[in-house]
């Protein structure tokens, strides 16, 4: 008898993901820790292997668990456009601005989803630094920006907070001393976030890697050149470990999602809106 993965389920393991956490997961679903661990559970009884790492911590993906990941996003995703948009047609242009961890996960799979079932309109998705994106919000060519809070060109309509998860790079030893880290050039969260926890933890460390750009700090990661504070969308299967462990624990990273006062209203905008908001 063929098997079927169940959105319940699927729901339920990709809130584990995103929030790092079980405990967190379940509060945000409104599920006591128990039901949620038997929803997990039920769920790797189907696939018919571990899907996350646990430890005191929290949890992270395994190998197969981060090659369920992407699959389980977009089925929620295409559930609930099937429910809201099905019998519609949307026309017109909307411009979403996306910082680059985020355009490099499920969330522009969710708008060409979106896109495909109304013909009729055009999406846009940029992924550019602050000023440049700040000049497309002005200029109305980017409707909707989703970035850290901090680097948003207006006022948050709605925030989220959203782990950040260590990478380890082949062969790395997270016990090393210094720890080889790999970062992110330019001024953000993510680099901050690393450091400061570093430091706290009186952890030695050593820049073994920086690059302005996402694609670059994955280079060196499938390289082997040291650790990396990821979102937990971006971890590929082979960077998961469960000894991270022995790593200190990362805060949180706030996103929020910023709207151009002149595109409310605008039917396509706010059908853009709800799938990033569902979506992230």
């Amino acid at each position: 008898m063929a098997k079927d993965l169940e959105i319940g389920l699927l729901r339920s393991f990709v809130a584990a993901v995103r929030a790092g956490s079980i405990s967190r997961a379940a509060s945000e679903l409104g599920y006591t820790q128990p039901a949620l661990s038997q929803q997990l559970r039920k769920l790797e009884s189907v696939v018919g292997r571990p899907l996350l790492f646990r430890s005191p911590s929290g949890v992270s993906p395994t190998r197969a668990g981060g090659e369920l990941v992407p699959y389980a996003e977009r089925i929620l995703s295409l559930s609930a456009q099937a429910l809201t948009e099905t019998g519609r047609a949307l026309t017109g242009h909307c411009g979403a601005g996306l910082l680059e961890d985020l355009a490099a996960s499920q969330l522009p799979q969710a708008l060409a989803d979106l896109a495909r079932l109304h013909p009729g309109a055009t999406l846009e998705v940029l992924s550019v630094p602050t000023v440049a994106m700040r000049e497309a919000y002005d200029a109305g060519r980017v409707h909707l920006v989703l970035d850290e809070v901090a680097h948003l060109p207006g006022p948050p309509r709605w925030t989220v907070r959203r782990p950040l998860v260590w990478a380890v790079g082949q062969g790395v030893d997270v016990t090393a001393d210094p720890l080889p880290v790999v970062l992110f050039s330019n001024t953000c969260a993510w680099r901050t976030a690393v450091l400061e926890t570093l430091e706290r933890a009186e952890r030695p460390w050593r820049v073994a890697f920086e690059s302005n750009s996402l694609v670059g700090v994955l280079a060196a990661l499938r390289a082997g050149l040291g650790v990396a504070a990821l979102m937990p969308s971006n971890l590929e299967p082979a960077m998961a470990s469960h000894g991270t462990d022995v790593l200190p624990a990362l805060p949180d990273v706030e996103l929020g999602l910023a709207r151009h006062p002149r595109s409310d209203g605008d039917p396509l905008v706010d059908a853009v809106e709800t799938a990033l908001r569902r979506t992230i």
